[in-house]
């Protein structure tokens, strides 16, 4: 693998980037922006019925964020930003579960099949339990009608897509970067078929509407539907088995259009750049971390010694970046997986302790403006521990109560009272997450690591571009840059 000048290459390019309200987006337009002024221009594609609605999205939830003020400030008066945004950024009303992106504007359309060099896929829906008609739209789909809209881009150099490394599904060991064939399933179970996954799911649809089902009814039956399809096949949800059949789709009619499939683990704040500590949303774990942090998480699932595989959205970016540069050009398909747990592993029970620590020291203050005091909390390391615990909750109501009592209220719709059926609620959020806090799988970077080495040979590029986590010290990361960057600009 070459690895040419990544500057010199971004210079004067057109790039199209799907997903563009989403985290790894932002960081990505910030960083092209930053690093190479000289990049022709971004084509950001928002979900929006018109152009005005776009370039509102465009406005409101993204360049308003704070991962732009370091650009921001570099341009210095307000209007000299402006003037440059204006020239480098384009917003395009579109939808990837649709075909031709959804794009309505057909002179766009065809100025984007002439100017695009580099197509980004970032979009998804990434909820564990997704409608499955919606997940099947975003993250099968969806992938599949980028790389029909790259067909049509006659200077096409690279289509890059956004997967994730739980396609693995719950995979122990090591963990290769290698793809997926067609119809391929996790536990041997023959017969996945997407087009007939698609057509499944829009006759339950038409029965469900036939029948007149509520809007609520119609979301839970194509939730468990999902469920049902990915478990059938070895995936445990519906978010990485239609990530799976995507990439699926992507390799099998690829043609000679070069691609390179990342697959990152838990994204989480950036590291480095444009500065230490943004985030946007909850992350995986973070939704964990709001909870105890207001005291009302009193318990943990997961062995302690097992790995938690978390990668700063920054360096996820900047091995976006290097490896569409390597291999741009190059009919070839690409796959690399990006993660701590090879070069540098955080076991469980080790960030369920930085989390004590700062959190301890750093109280959240409730509403009527008093500390709140958090625990340790109790850790079940087994499935037979946690629901042991359960059956005593139920047995002793009020302290079931007590212990439940809004454990995960950011996934209620509303308060509840119901001992039973809040249990049922933590009990379905405990099935949906208990293979990542009880993941055995290490994953494979040897790739990344290559094309870390070949960055090596640059002092500044390999400083601009630095992916390698083994030189991150996770105690500091957690207690000086991630906690409090999610305390800024998430709670």
């Amino acid at each position: 693998m070459e690895l040419n000048s990544i500057a010199e290459f971004l210079e004067h390019k057109s790039i199209l980037v799907t997903g563009s309200t989403g985290f790894v987006a932002k960081i990505l337009v910030e960083k092209v922006l930053r690093t190479q002024p000289n990049v022709k221009g971004l084509y950001l594609l928002l979900r929006a019925a018109d152009t005005k609605l776009a370039e509102q999205r465009l406005h409101n939830e993204v360049l308003e964020k704070d991962v732009f003020k370091v650009l921001k400030e570099k341009y210095g008066p307000k209007s000299a930003f402006d003037s440059f945004i204006s020239n480098k950024l384009v917003a395009v009303a579109g939808d990837i579960s649709l075909e031709n992106l959804g794009m309505e504007d057909t002179n766009l359309r065809d100025q984007l099949f002439k100017e695009v060099d580099i197509i980004i896929n970032t979009a998804a829906t990434t909820k564990f339990d997704e409608r499955y008609d919606v997940a099947l739209g975003i993250n099968t789909f969806g992938p599949k009608h980028v790389l029909d809209f790259a067909k049509n881009c006659s200077k096409l150099e690279m289509f890059l897509h956004v997967s994730t490394a739980y396609v693995c599904g719950e995979t122990s060991g090591v963990v290769q970067e290698k793809p997926f064939k067609m119809g391929e399933t996790l536990n041997g179970t023959l017969g996945l078929d997407i087009d007939e996954e698609l057509n499944l799911m829009s006759q339950k649809l038409s029965e469900l509407r036939a029948l007149k089902a509520t809007k609520e009814a119609e979301k839970a039956a194509m939730e468990e539907l999902g469920l049902k399809r990915a478990r059938l096949y070895g995936w445990p949800n519906t978010y990485v088995f239609t990530k799976a059949m995507g990439e699926m789709l992507v390799g099998k009619f690829r043609e000679e259009i070069p691609l390179v499939i990342i697959r990152p683990t838990i994204i989480i704040s950036t590291y480095k750049e444009p500065f230490p500590g943004w985030i946007q949303g909850f992350r995986t774990i973070d939704s964990l971390t709001a909870v105890y942090g207001k005291g009302k998480l009193t318990f943990f699932l997961g062995n302690p010694d097992s790995i938690l595989d978390v990668i700063p959205g920054d360096m996820v970016v900047n091995a976006m970046i290097i490896s569409m540069v390597a291999h741009a050009n190059h009919p070839s398909q690409n796959i690399y997986q990006l993660g701590s747990s090879f070069q540098n592993p955080l076991k469980l029970n080790t960030f369920r302790s930085y989390l004590y620590n700062y959190f301890t020291k750093n109280p959240r203050i409730s509403k009527d403006g008093k500390q709140i005091k958090v625990g340790k909390g109790i850790l079940f390391n087994s499935m037979a521990a946690f629901y042991a615990y359960i059956t005593v909750c139920c047995v002793f109501p009020l302290k079931g109560l007590q212990v439940l009592n809004a454990a995960l209220c950011q996934h209620l719709d509303g308060p509840c009272n119901d001992l039973n059926h809040k249990i049922s609620l933590v009990l379905r959020f405990v099935e949906l997450y208990k293979p990542y806090a009880f993941f055995q799988g290490i994953f494979d970077v040897a790739k990344l690591e290559k094309l870390s080495m070949a960055l090596d040979e640059n002092e500044f590029e390999e400083k601009t571009f630095h992916c390698d986590p083994k030189c991150i010290d996770w105690e500091d990361y957690f207690m000086n840059i991630h906690f409090p960057g999610l305390v800024k600009h998430v709670f």
